[in-house]
């Protein structure tokens, strides 16, 4: 990736810019309606998957579909809103979809944005058999865990951005590689609402979002190992998240975040730490220690100001559990085995997008929030991601949501799989107090089982 850095190009920002941007840029506004999903996989050998698989034999694989050469795409680069970053692949993907790598050698598919649930899940489900189909000619396979369970990968990608990161999180603990060498995630992104102050208006489904967020985390945890020894917590993926940078991993706090989401999420955005700062390779882009992006527009980093661009860069750089990017990006739940992805990226979907089933949702989490306030506090994200559904009161709520949508997916024009899907995960983990944790956890010897390894439903 050697394309230079243009850091002379466009204004120097104020404060007063930053946060215009920030307002403009995050919530675009509009009626809700259409989804998408980014899909992170492990990639393994089927004949010894606990060995490394080099980026050119994954190159290689996926090379009949896209006709590109391997490069990487960015962390929390194209989403599924977005188009194509430097090294993301396309070319031979019927519905759309990108491919990139993370830092580890994971594989995401992140796909354009569909009208409503069905449609999302049935174009991402197209593409990603196709990838499966090319991958497992060559003996590779796409695993679903939130945490490679196994090993501890080292991080393959050569880019600035990631050593930079990696440099930044090492001050705070072993956290950051942990994250981005090993983890898995599925991914909804969702509109982000209306002006209006209804359930479609963009402050109510950013409070929403949230409130459902330690219930994604619970029902569908599935990282309970790290290097083949159980963590003490079903999601060990979101313990990772919420310990490794504050600033940049946890919802928007304080009295903001319990009024216009603009506002809070721009102020959490400005102090979050400053990740790195681009220059020109060969040259490293390891940020100066100790600054946030408001520092570095306050005059604290001398070596230049910081332009739209570069806050434009930074905010690619945060990883709360639900980020504001224009639209919506749920990003608490755990990948999931085979296509138990479909069943998450269903619930977020309907229960945002569905009014009967937004005011079930309401309800449901109502417990969740303490004291009247419109958030879970941060205990309750803690608590889904250590217990998972034995927590009681998010298996209360997870029953209530996975039976508003239930309702709601009984139309003719809902598929009759997708709506057994998500029945029979429900029968399967929500009603008996289980998340895919515990099957991992009772097998742990068989783990790489063929059915945990294929896209095979319950």
């Amino acid at each position: 990736m050697g394309t230079e850095i243009d850091t002379e190009s466009g204004a120097a920002i104020s404060q007063d810019q930053a946060e215009g941007h920030i307002h403009g840029v995050c919530f675009k506004t509009g009626p809700p309606g259409s989804a998408g999903v980014e899909l992170e996989w492990l990639v393994v050998d089927r004949a010894e998957p606990r060995r490394p698989v080099p980026l050119e034999r994954l190159d290689a694989a996926l090379a009949p579909l896209t006709g590109l050469d391997g490069q990487a795409g960015q962390d929390g680069g194209p989403g599924s809103r977005q188009g194509p970053s430097p090294g993301s692949r396309a070319g031979g993907l019927p519905g759309g979809t990108v491919l990139t790598r993370e830092p580890g050698g994971q594989l995401e598919l992140s796909t354009p944005p569909a009208a409503g649930p069905v449609a999302c899940v049935a174009s991402a489900a197209t593409d990603l058999d196709l990838v499966r189909r090319a991958l497992r000619a060559d003996g590779l396979h796409l695993v679903g865990y939130g945490l490679e369970p196994f090993r501890n990968p080292p991080r393959v990608l050569d880019h600035p951005r990631y050593a930079a990161m990696e440099a930044y999180l090492d001050r705070i603990g072993p956290w950051g590689r942990m994250m981005m060498r090993a983890t898995a995630a599925v991914q909804v992104n969702l509109d982000a609402g209306t002006e209006g102050g209804g359930l479609d208006g963009y402050r109510a489904r950013w409070q929403l979002a949230h409130r459902l967020g330690p219930v994604l985390v619970a029902a569908f945890a599935n990282s309970p190992l790290w290097q083949g020894k159980p963590t003490g917590w079903r999601s060990t993926r979101q313990a990772v998240w919420e310990h490794l940078d504050p600033s940049r991993t946890r919802p928007p706090q304080g009295p903001a975040a319990d009024g216009d989401p603009r506002a809070a999420w721009t102020r959490s955005a400005l102090d979050a730490g400053l990740l790195c700062l681009r220059r020109t390779p060969p040259a490293d882009w390891t940020a100066p220690p100790g600054h946030s992006f408001a520092s570095w527009l306050q005059g604290g980093v001398t070596e230049r100001r910081p332009t739209l661009d570069d806050l434009d860069y930074h905010l690619s750089t945060l990883f709360p559990p639900v980020r504001a990017r224009g639209w919506l990006e749920m990003r608490m739940i755990d990948a999931q085995p085979g296509d138990g992805w479909m069943v998450p990226a269903l619930l977020a979907t309907v229960l945002l997008d569905d009014p009967v089933a937004t005011e079930a949702a309401w309800a449901a989490t109502e417990p969740l929030c303490p004291n009247g306030s419109p958030l879970p506090p941060h205990a309750a994200w803690t608590r889904a991601a250590q217990l998972g559904p034995a927590a009681p009161e998010l298996a209360k709520a997870a029953l209530d949501c996975f039976a508003a949508v239930d309702a709601a997916l009984d139309r003719p024009d809902v598929p009759a799989p997708l709506r057994r899907a998500v029945s029979s995960f429900a029968e399967h983990y929500t009603e008996r107090g289980r998340c895919p944790a515990d099957d991992l956890l009772d097998d742990r010897d068989g783990a790489c089982r063929s059915d945990r390894l294929e896209g095979t439903s319950r």
